[in-house]
């Protein structure tokens, strides 16, 4: 397992404490184990290195001290400036992106899946190989690696230009498969209900609590890559719900392009649900995702659940979202009267 130095550079101090415990989620996730965090206030970014380099020097002696592998930097870094602090620091630095690409890669395991993460993976490195690509090459095997085999690829821009366009006409094919299946849904009109929502506010398991099934639950960012669609008889009418990868604040425009046509079943649903969890800040994550359904032009209805309230909810939550604790069951019952009024269901 690798040992990680988290770097979080920000404007103020006032949401580190939430920045670090998801950067760490995220470490987790990749199979790593975070040793120390490092923050810095950035007032104007150094070019070379953007934290500058008496804090990339300080860095060096918490990496030696904790006998770090990794540092993982919660931002995005030129190339240069992951060339520079990589020298500097002694250890590797990749990105958050770098990471959350890692995690996908890790987790991927249908073929539509394995497309979308490669592709994303190529579209993330291709820009960042010229001039300074290099420095994509030092990682070393570990968290950050995973994937299509940079040192290799770089040496061969071409190759990487082709093999996207041929992942693009993969997912094209497949595109057209999930629109034949959306027109047949259609066709005996089944109701579509999607979940939505930010990673690891336990879709999964609401949605094995909807439908009495088995979907994979774990207790991780990013648990679920792949859309799974399970059926649930509502009044002698059959409901389609729909699980969806999990959002995440910030998410790297190439992960959410690559990942958009797992997304489509948004603008095929009668109706979403946008899950958040009651143990975390469930106000930002529904602006999250709000933000990323009007990035993607939704227009079916949605209504708000918020999970895991087995636990006290310190904060005034409004009358319109619905409280649940999908894991005990607890107001499952009344999510579901709610569906049927919202799906019109006699």
């Amino acid at each position: 397992m690798q040992k990680i130095i988290i770097i979080e550079a920000v404007n103020n101090l006032r949401d580190l404490e939430d920045k670090v415990d998801e950067m760490i989620a995220l470490c987790e996730a990749a199979g790593g184990k975070v040793v120390s965090a490092v923050s810095q206030v950035i007032r104007e970014i150094t070019p070379a290195t953007y934290i500058g380099l008496g804090k990339a020097k300080e860095i060096y002696h918490e990496a030696i001290d904790t006998d770090a592998d990794l540092c993982v930097f919660d931002g995005e870094l030129s190339p240069s400036q992951t060339l520079n602090l990589t020298d500097i620091i002694g250890i590797p630095v990749i990105t958050r992106t770098n990471l959350i690409l890692d995690i996908f890669a890790k987790r991927a395991r249908s073929a539509e899946g394995k497309i979308l993460v490669e592709l994303a993976q190529l579209k993330y490195i291709y820009p960042r190989l010229k001039g300074k690509g290099d420095s994509l090459s030092r990682l070393g095997a570990g968290i950050g690696t995973r994937g299509p085999g940079e040192t290799k690829l770089e040496t061969d821009r071409r190759h990487i230009k082709e093999r996207i366009s041929a992942l693009e006409n993969d997912l094209k094919k497949i595109e057209k498969r999930r629109s034949l299946e959306y027109k047949r849904r259609n066709k005996v009109r089944a109701k579509t209900v999607v979940l939505v929502g930010y990673t690891n506010a336990g879709k999964s398991t609401l949605l094995n609590a909807l439908c009495k099934s088995n979907v994979l639950e774990l207790d991780q960012v990013f648990a679920t890559l792949d859309t799974t669609s399970k059926r649930a008889y509502i009044n002698d009418e059959y409901v389609v719900f729909t699980d969806t990868v999990g959002f995440i604040k910030n998410l790297p425009k190439d992960l959410l392009m690559a990942f958009k046509s797992t997304l489509e079943c948004v603008h095929e649903a009668s109706l979403i649900l946008n899950v958040a969890d009651a143990t975390k800040d469930w106000k930002n994550q529904y602006e999250t995702t709000e933000k990323l359904l009007q990035d993607l032009k939704v227009t079916a209805p949605i209504i708000k659940v918020l999970n895991k309230c087995d636990v006290e909810v310190r904060e005034f939550v409004p009358e319109d979202i619905i409280k649940i604790s999908a894991i005990k069951k607890i107001g499952v019952d009344k999510l579901k009267s709610v569906v049927i009024e919202a799906l019109k269901i006699n």
